[in-house]
């Protein structure tokens, strides 16, 4: 008969236990078998391959539901965008070819290529034409854009409100004349026989005539605009101004800032961000003036001193039915413009702002 430890010893070892283990050891079985027979551990479900990512914690389907309100209020103005802007891209092929207006057509006019563009740069009075432009545009940029700004700080400081809608209604009018009408008030005023050339005349001095003064004619143009549209571009500065937080004027009274320390240690600033946009925009429309307001004036200062590029192209391509020669400068046009935006909005980052489009 066997000691009692040695048959404790040998159930031990008939049993599979590890008679080093102890308890421990019967604990570990039993969870490794515990585990062996529980369920299996459900995996996390795959995203569905025609389901698009999550953005924000919403999809793209529950944003769309979201908005289709919205979406169908916007497919009118996204159907006349498409209808009257990009359509009309595709006519830009006649750039490129010898285009027959009346005979062969779009479909059977020749391609000769970039033939239209070396004409263009070969072409010494296209680029005379570009540099009355650009001067033009630069005597309008320095006078008249901070006309604007100027209305929009005198209007924030008028504590009648009252008052302040009676100047915006006197300033916006003017917006809403033709062209043709500014063009015959300024002629009424500083033609040569205009009340100022009359009124000097009946007091001994020597009249003038503004109007027909090929040097005076940029200036002249910048008046007729500053007098037409300033009041219009005021609205985006005073709503740039209504939403400064009026505690900043506060706290700088009480710091001792006066009207102009105010002005230029708040408001300006609050403005900047604005001017900016404003600033790379207008310089994107460079050779976008106005072609009406030139056309109209263009026979009395001569074609010299008022052509710009939109009046040439008129005159030399499209009037002389020359239409891919004024695709191809219609095209220039375009790639100088978008040259100019992206210039700008460079130099916006510089300064810090934010421009068109943010920096990534």
């Amino acid at each position: 008969m066997k000691p009692r430890a040695t048959v404790a010893s040998d159930a031990g070892r008939t049993d599979g236990r590890n008679p080093a283990g102890g308890a421990g050891a019967d604990v570990d079985v039993r969870r490794s078998g515990a585990r062996a027979a529980g369920p299996p551990v459900p995996r996390p479900k795959e995203k569905r391959a025609e389901e698009p990512p999550a953005r924000n914690g919403i999809t793209r389907r529950l944003r769309l539901r979201r908005d289709r309100t919205l979406i169908l209020m916007t497919l009118p103005a996204m159907a006349l965008l498409l209808v009257f802007n990009y359509i009309p891209l595709l006519g830009n092929v006649v750039a490129f070819q010898d285009y027959d207006v009346y005979d062969l057509g779009i479909t059977g006019s020749p391609f000769v290529g970039f033939d239209n563009f070396t004409r263009i740069f070969q072409d010494y009075r296209f680029w005379e034409v570009l540099l009355n432009t650009l001067v033009i545009f630069l005597t309008q940029l320095i006078l008249f854009f901070p006309i604007p700004i100027a209305i929009a700080l005198l209007l924030n400081t008028i504590m009648s409100a009252r008052v302040r809608a009676w100047v915006q209604a006197i300033v916006y009018l003017p917006h809403f004349f033709s062209w043709v009408l500014v063009v015959t008030v300024f002629q009424q005023m500083f033609g040569g026989a205009g009340l100022v050339a009359q009124w000097l005349r009946e007091h001994g001095h020597e009249g003038f005539d503004l109007m027909t003064n090929p040097g005076f004619f940029k200036f002249l143009v910048t008046s007729q605009a500053i007098w037409k549209d300033a009041g219009w571009g005021v609205i985006v500065f005073l709503a740039a101004l209504a939403a400064v937080n009026t505690d900043l004027y506060e706290a700088a009274a009480v710091d001792g800032a006066g009207r102009w320390r105010r002005m230029w240690h708040v408001t300006l600033p609050a403005l900047r961000p604005v001017i900016a946009l404003l600033l790379v925009l207008r310089v994107g429309s460079a050779l976008n003036l106005d072609f009406e307001q030139i056309l109209l004036q263009r026979d009395q200062v001569g074609a010299g001193a008022s052509e710009i590029l939109d009046t040439y192209i008129w005159w030399t391509g499209i009037k002389t039915g020359d239409f891919g020669y004024a695709a191809a400068a219609g095209i220039f046009k375009g790639l100088f413009s978008v040259a100019m935006v992206l210039g700008a909005n460079k130099v916006a980052h510089m300064m810090g702002e934010q421009g068109v489009y943010s920096k990534k």
